[in-house]
C-alpha cells in the first residue's frame, strides 16, 4: 500500500511547491454550479460553457453541451466524443470491420471495455445486433442506440473520484439529457425533420425527432417528452480474407512434393468479396417528469426506451485454394492439383493461379469457390430504464441525494446460412498487401453452377439472444464541515445486482432445404463495386428470398448449450471523499470500498444444460486524489492518483463462440480477476484568452490483471458439419499491461465569427506480463487491444446571426482490433471529414445541411504484417439536409 500511495505523495508534492507562485496572484474565477444550466445560443456561446466547466473542475475532465452538436453531424452520442482529446471512437465492437457510424468510446488508448458510461450518472444496459458482439457478451454501450438529440451535456472523466461509479479503469462518460425545470419558457417544442442519403445503397431515408417540454408558473414542476425515428440505409461492399496458412504437405501434398520452396509460405485460403446490407430504424423516446416538492425537497422520475432494428445480410463470394490443392482433403484418394504459376514475395505467397481445366481425372469433388449467404431477418438491439433522483437537504449543512432504478437492454439476431460450393474453374489470386484488394479470378462468377460431386450445398442457422438487467440503489450525502482545510465531506452507499443470459437455439436445415431445385429463388447478383479488382456481379441471392427460404426450411427445436451461459453479479460499494482546500491549493481526497460477487454457468454440454458453476468474490479498494492550482489568473496546474477498476467483459468470463467453417473459437475464463489500474494524471492549461486554450495531460496506467487471450485446442460439437470437431482457441487470461501518453489541445476564438480547434494524443499501450500461449508471448505482438498510438482532430468555424459553418476532420492511426486464433487483426489507420452548415430562416426555423465520411474512406485490417490483409471496406459518403425548429 505504501508503494500504490506513492504517486499521490508526489502529486502532492509538486502542487504545493508549485503553490507558491499563485500566492500572490488573483484568484480564479468563482465556481460555477454545475447543476445550474447555461442557455447557449451559438457555437461560441457553447464553446465558453464548456471551457468554464472544464476549467473550474477539480479532477480532469472535458464538456460537450447541446450546441456543440447541433453544429455538427453527430447522429450518436460518439459522433460528438470523438473530437474530445484521448478519446478515440471505432465503428465496430468488435471485430467485425465497421459500418460507417461510430459505436464505441475508448479513453487513453485502451480497450472501450474499459470506459465507463452512464446516463444522469446511473448505469445503463443496452445490446447488439450483430451475432459476435452478442455471444462474446461485451460491458462497453453500444452508442448506436442514443441519438445525439438526447444530449444535454456529456461530461467525460479522465482521473477518477470516490464519489463516481467504479467500472471506467480508464475513465467515466457521463450523458446528461435535458431536465424539464431547465427550460426558460413554461413550454418549449422543439423538433427536426430530416433526409439522410446514403452513397453505398444510393438511398434516402427520413428522419424525424421531436421534443416538448411544459413547466409551471411556480417553476416547480415539468414534464419533458422526447421521441425519435431515425431510418437508415448501409451498403458494405469489400473483400476479406478470412484465412491465412502456412502451406504443408497436407494441405497441398502435390505441390509441395514438386516444390518444396512453397512449403511454410502463407497463403490466403478463403477471400472473398464480401456485400453487406442493412435497413436500420433507431427509434424511441424518453419521458421526463421533475418536481421540487418544497425548497428543501424534490425529485426526478425519468424513463428511456431505444430500439435499433437491424435486418441485414451478408454475402461472402470467397475463392477457396485449400480445395484443389488437396483434392477436397483427399476425398477423391489424390494429391491434389499442382498451381499452374505462383509468385513468392519474402514468407507469403503472393500470387496462384491453377489450371484452366481440370487436369485430374475428376475434379467433381472439388470446388476452387464458394458463396456464403447469411440472412438475418428481425436483428435488433434495445435498452430501456426506469430511474428515480431525488435530492434532500436536512438542515445548512447536510444534504443528500439517491437513485433507484433498473436498466435493460436485449440483443437478438436469426442467421439463416446458405453456403453453396461451385464447380471446379481456373481460379486465380493475385495480392498487394494493404495498397489496394487483392485481384480475384473466378470464371463465370455471374453463374449459379454448384459442383456435382460432393454435396454443393450446406446450410446453418442458429437463433441468439443476450438479455442485460441491471437494478440498482445509492445514496450519497454532503457535508459541510467547520474545517477549512476540508471543508465539505461527501460520503455514500451503492449496490447493484447485474444479470446476463445468452439463449442460443441451433437451426435444423431440412433435407429438402439443400436440394438446388429449392434454393432460394431470388438470384440476383453483386453491385458494381467502389474498390478495385473486386469480383464483377458475381451472383448472390437477395435478403427476402434468403428469409423466405429459412422460414421454410428451418426449424429451431434444440439448444446450443455449449454456447449458452448464465452470469449473476452483485456489486456493493461505500466511499467517503473530502473536498480540499489549502491555500492556494484545491481538489478532492478520497477512497471507494467494492466488493463483487460474481456467480458464472456455462460449459454445459451440448446435449443438455448442465453447467460447471464457478463463484468467486473481490474487494478492492480504490483510493483517489486530485489536486489543482492557479499558477496565474490564466493558468491552472493539475495532478490526479488513483487506483481504479474494470470487470472483464461479460463474454470473457462465460462465452463460448464458434466459427465452423474456419474451426476456430473465442471462449470466456470465469476465474478472471478484476482489471486494477494504478493511475497518475497530470496537467496544465493556459486560458489564454476568451473561448480560448492551450493544454497538455500526461498519463501513465499500470495495469496488474489486464485480460488478453491465450491459445490452446478444444473439441466442440460444430453444427455445420454435423459432428465434434478440433477448433483452435483463444481464451481469456489475466496479464499485465501498461498504457501511456500525451494530450495536446489548442482551441481559440479568432475573432469575427471564427474559430478553430485542434488535438493530438499520443498512446502507447503494452502487454507487459506475457501470458502463457498468447499472442504476447508466442509471437511477440504485444500491442494492447484498442490502442491506437496517434490521433488527433481538427477543425474551424464560422458564425453569424444568420449562418453558421464548421469542418472537422479525425484520424485515428492503426490499432489491434482483436485475435483470431492466436494470430492478431489490426485496423488501419483512418481518417474521417465531416461538414456542417446551418442557416437561419428565422429566429425559429434552421436549414442543415451535414456531411460524413466526405472523404469516403477505406476502412483496412491485416494480420501481424501488412503484407497480409485481412480486410477492405467501403461505407461511402453519408449527407444528411433537412429543417429543425424551436418554439
Amino acid at each position: 500500500m505504501k508503494r500504490n500511495l506513492t504517486p499521490i505523495a508526489t502529486a502532492v508534492a509538486i502542487l504545493t511547491a508549485a503553490s507558491g507562485a499563485a500566492a500572490q496572484t488573483p484568484p480564479a474565477s468563482p465556481k460555477v454550479d454545475e447543476s445550474a444550466v447555461v442557455t447557449v445560443t451559438g457555437v461560441r456561446a457553447a464553446l465558453a460553457q464548456s471551457l468554464n466547466q472544464k476549467r473550474n473542475a477539480e479532477s480532469l475532465v472535458e464538456v460537450i453541451t447541446a450546441e456543440d452538436v447541433g453544429k455538427m453531424p453527430d447522429k450518436s452520442v460518439a459522433d460528438s466524443l470523438q473530437r474530445v482529446p484521448g478519446v478515440s471512437v471505432a465503428t465496430a465492437g468488435g471485430s467485425e470491420g465497421g459500418f460507417g457510424e461510430n459505436d464505441r468510446v475508448s479513453l487513453k488508448g485502451t480497450p472501450s471495455n474499459l470506459t465507463l458510461t452512464t446516463l444522469n450518472g446511473h448505469t445503463v444496459s443496452s445490446g447488439d445486433w450483430y451475432i459476435s458482439n452478442i455471444t462474446n457478451g461485451g460491458r462497453s454501450v453500444s452508442y448506436s442506440m442514443f441519438p445525439s438529440e438526447l444530449i444535454g451535456r456529456i461530461t467525460v472523466h479522465k482521473s477518477a473520484q470516490a464519489n463516481l461509479i467504479e467500472g471506467g479503469a480508464a475513465g467515466n462518460v457521463n450523458i446528461e439529457t435535458r431536465k424539464p425545470l431547465s427550460f426558460k419558457k413554461p413550454w418549449t417544442l422543439m423538433g427536426s425533420v430530416e433526409g439522410v442519403y446514403s452513397e453505398g445503397p444510393k438511398k434516402t431515408d427520413a428522419q424525424f425527432s421531436a421534443l416538448a417540454n411544459w413547466k409551471n408558473e411556480a417553476g416547480n414542476m415539468g414534464v419533458l417528452v422526447q421521441l425519435f425515428d431515425e431510418k437508415r440505409s448501409l451498403r458494405r461492399l469489400g473483400q476479406e480474407f478470412l484465412s491465412w496458412a502456412k502451406v504443408d504437405s497436407t494441405m497441398a501434398p502435390e505441390w509441395v512434393k514438386s516444390n518444396p520452396e512453397v512449403n511454410g509460405k502463407w497463403l490466403s485460403v478463403l477471400t472473398g468479396t464480401a456485400l453487406f446490407e442493412q435497413k436500420r430504424e433507431r427509434k424511441g423516446g424518453m419521458l421526463d417528469v421533475q418536481f421540487k416538492v418544497s425548497p428543501d425537497f424534490s425529485f426526478d422520475v425519468s424513463g428511456f426506451y431505444t430500439r435499433l432494428d437491424a435486418d441485414n445480410i451478408n454475402a461472402n463470394f470467397m475463392m477457396d485454394a485449400s480445395q484443389p490443392l488437396s483434392n477436397n482433403a483427399n476425398l477423391a484418394g489424390t494429391g491434389g492439383i499442382k498451381p499452374s504459376s505462383w509468385t513468392i514475395k519474402g514468407d507469403t505467397i503472393t500470387a496462384l493461379a491453377f489450371p484452366a481445366a481440370c487436369p485430374v481425372a475428376n475434379c467433381s469433388d472439388m470446388g476452387s469457390s464458394l458463396q456464403d449467404i447469411i440472412a438475418r431477418p428481425g436483428s435488433y438491439s434495445d435498452s430501456k430504464f426506469l430511474n428515480l433522483d431525488w435530492q434532500w437537504r436536512a438542515n445548512e449543512h447536510l444534504k443528500f441525494k439517491g437513485q433507484i432504478g433498473t436498466t435493460r437492454g436485449t440483443g437478438y439476431a436469426r442467421d439463416y446460412g446458405y453456403e453453396a460450393w461451385l464447380a471446379y474453374s481456373g481460379t486465380s489470386i493475385t495480392t498487394y498487401g494493404l495498397d489496394q484488394p487483392a485481384t480475384v479470378v473466378v470464371p463465370n462468377a455471374g453463374t449459379f453452377t454448384p459442383r456435382t460431386g460432393a454435396n454443393f450445398f450446406s446450410g446453418w442457422a442458429s437463433d441468439t439472444k443476450a438479455k442485460d438487467k441491471e437494478s440498482y440503489g445509492q445514496v450519497d450525502g454532503e457535508y459541510k464541515t467547520p474545517w477549512e482545510i476540508v471543508p465539505t465531506l461527501h460520503f455514500g452507499l451503492r449496490h447493484a445486482k447485474h444479470e446476463r443470459d445468452l439463449i442460443w437455439l441451433s437451426g435444423t436445415v431440412a433435407p429438402a432445404g439443400g436440394l438446388a431445385a429449392n434454393r432460394p429463388t431470388g438470384l440476383t447478383n453483386f453491385p458494381d463495386s467502389p474498390l478495385p479488382n473486386l469480383l464483377n456481379k458475381g451472383w448472390t441471392f437477395s435478403a427476402e428470398s434468403m428469409k423466405a427460404w429459412g422460414d421454410k426450411y428451418v426449424s429451431f427445436d434444440t439448444h446450443a448449450y455449449q454456447s449458452e451461459f448464465q452470469i449473476r453479479e452483485k456489486a456493493s460499494a461505500g466511499y467517503v471523499m473530502g473536498d480540499l482546500s489549502f491555500g492556494p491549493v484545491q481538489g478532492n481526497l478520497g477512497v471507494r470500498f467494492v466488493r463483487t460477487q460474481i456467480d458464472v454457468a456455462n460449459a454445459s454440454p451440448n446435449d443438455r444444460w448442465a453447467p460447471e458453476y464457478t463463484s468467486r468474490s473481490y474487494n478492492n479498494f480504490l483510493p483517489s486524489l486530485n489536486l489543482r492550482t492557479d499558477l496565474s489568473q490564466d493558468v491552472v496546474l493539475r495532478g490526479a492518483a488513483s487506483r481504479t477498476l474494470s470487470r472483464p467483459d461479460i463474454g470473457a468470463l462465460g462465452s463460448l463462440s464458434l466459427n465452423d467453417l474456419t474451426f476456430s473459437a473465442n471462449g470466456g475464463n470465469p476465474k478472471l480477476t478484476p482489471i486494477l489500474s494504478n493511475n497518475v494524471d497530470a496537467g496544465i492549461e493556459w486560458y489564454f484568452m476568451p473561448k480560448s486554450l492551450l493544454g497538455v495531460n500526461v498519463f501513465n496506467m499500470h495495469m496488474a490483471s489486464y485480460v488478453t487471450f491465450g491459445a490452446s485446442t478444444a473439441e466442440f460439437f460444430n453444427q455445420s458439419v454435423g459432428r465434434v470437431t478440433t477448433y483452435t482457441m483463444s481464451s481469456a487470461v489475466n496479464t499485465k499491461a501498461r498504457v501511456r501518453g500525451v494530450e495536446l489541445q489548442y482551441v481559440q476564438d479568432l475573432g469575427n465569427g471564427f474559430g478553430v480547434n485542434a488535438n493530438y494524443t499520443y498512446a502507447d499501450g503494452k502487454e507487459t506480463g506475457k501470458a502463457p500461449n498468447s499472442a504476447c508471448a508466442d509471437l511477440g505482438d504485444c500491442n494492447m487491444v484498442g490502442t491506437s498510438k496517434r490521433s488527433y482532430n481538427g477543425g474551424v468555424f464560422y458564425e453569424n446571426s444568420k449562418f453558421s459553418a464548421r469542418i472537422n476532420y479525425s484520424y485515428r492511426s492503426a490499432f489491434l482490433n482483436g485475435l483470431d486464433r492466436n494470430s492478431a487483426i489490426y485496423q488501419d489507420g483512418v481518417g474521417t471529414l465531416s461538414a456542417a452548415f446551418n442557416y437561419n430562416l428565422t429566429e425559429n426555423l434552421t436549414l442543415s445541411l451535414e456531411g460524413k465520411d466526405l472523404n469516403d474512406p477505406t476502412l483496412k485490417s491485416y494480420a501481424t504484417t501488412k503484407d497480409q490483409p485481412r480486410a477492405f471496406y467501403k461505407n461511402g459518403k453519408q449527407v444528411f439536409f433537412g429543417i429543425r425548429g424551436k418554439m
